[in-house]
């Protein structure tokens, strides 16, 4: 015969609505939160989750709809704001929209369908109107790396300070004495690439320079897409640094780099963004910009928490915030004469 709430009271002691609160997501003592769980292993206790589901309407279940599971920056992520929301007693379900509007739009509807509790969202669609049928309905819903403008103060943001990461690395390449510089970025339309090409024209403003728009090129954000635009790139005068803006992006340069022979840095210097394990044994080793890709998901499920474990009721303001990047200094930029 299955387990039930009364077999784990009668094991731990504790009453059935401690046991209840624990089941349900709530906070318990952490004394009292070891011994449910101890409880639970030795009778093999298994959630009725559909009953509950019934009773309490809600799935304890968070949707996280994404443009592309197959790149590091979003596993990294998803991974990580999984991690913290299993602790806490919410599943996820993950819907691969491949970049698309139309795609993106579906699989919202599909998870109110499953009644999630929440959303989490990478966004594709910059208008944000797929977001409304969950806003109406009072599902809190997180953005990560991307904003809608159009739905401040409707919705939760954990972005990443995309601006400033741009202009610390254009301007790294700056003071190394660099005028011609190349950059790789995803499509123009996308929340991201506004602010970092925003950083880019930033840094060589402070300094009273102008940069060379025929050095800016945007792409999707996949290894063959940048691949083919460093060929373009590379057709005619080489530039004499380049910064590309995500990891992929930057596997498809390096490519395209090593095909003309052209050597890292003696002929162009290079900056790139994250993967820093994989980057450092590199020769010579890349100098790379960092992003908190696991704070970004363990911020998310912190902030969506906030909003779902509220016991009196009232709802929480909405919040954004911003996670600064770092600079791994490598071997990838040379000094070059003005």
């Amino acid at each position: 015969m299955p387990a039930t709430m009364k077999d784990i009271a009668r094991r731990t002691g504790l009453g059935l609505a401690t046991i209840s609160k624990y089941l349900n997501g709530g906070h318990v003592l952490e004394k009292n939160r070891i011994a449910i769980e101890a409880a639970i292993e030795e009778l093999d206790f298994t959630v009725n989750e559909f009953a509950r589901n019934l009773k309490t309407s809600k799935s304890h279940t968070i949707g996280v709809v994404i443009p592309e599971l197959g790149n590091l920056f979003t596993t990294t992520i998803v991974t990580a704001l999984e991690d913290t929301l299993r602790r806490h007693g919410y599943g996820i379900i993950i819907s691969d929209c491949r970049t698309n509007e139309r795609l993106e739009k579906e699989a919202v509807r599909f998870l109110l369908g499953k009644m999630v509790d929440g959303i989490i969202n990478m966004p594709v669609n910059q208008g944000g109107g797929h977001l409304l049928p969950a806003l109406e309905k009072n599902i809190p819903v997180v953005l990560i790396d991307r904003m809608i403008p159009s739905l401040s103060g409707r919705v939760n943001a954990v972005l990443i300070d995309n601006a400033g990461a741009a202009c610390q690395a254009t301007s790294l390449l700056l003071a190394a004495g660099h005028r011609d510089i190349g950059i790789l970025l995803g499509p123009e339309d996308v929340y991201t690439t506004r602010e970092r090409l925003a950083g880019f024209v930033r840094a060589h403003k402070a300094l009273g320079l102008s940069h060379r728009a025929d050095r800016i090129y945007h792409t999707d954000y996949s290894t063959q897409g940048a691949y083919e635009s460093m060929q373009r790139l590379l057709a005619g005068p080489l530039p004499t640094a380049i910064f590309v803006t995500n990891y992929e992006m930057t596997l498809g340069a390096m490519i395209a780099l090593s095909e003309r022979g052209l050597r890292v840095p003696d002929d162009v210097s290079f900056i790139g963004i994250d993967n820093v394990q994989f980057f450092q044994i590199v020769k010579p080793r890349l100098t790379v910009m960092t992003q908190p890709l696991e704070q970004i998901g363990q911020s998310a499920a912190g902030i969506l928490l906030s909003h779902l474990q509220r016991e009196d009721g009232r709802q929480v303001s909405c919040q954004v915030l911003s996670l600064s990047t770092g600079l791994l200094q490598g071997d990838s930029v040379r000094q070059v004469k003005n």
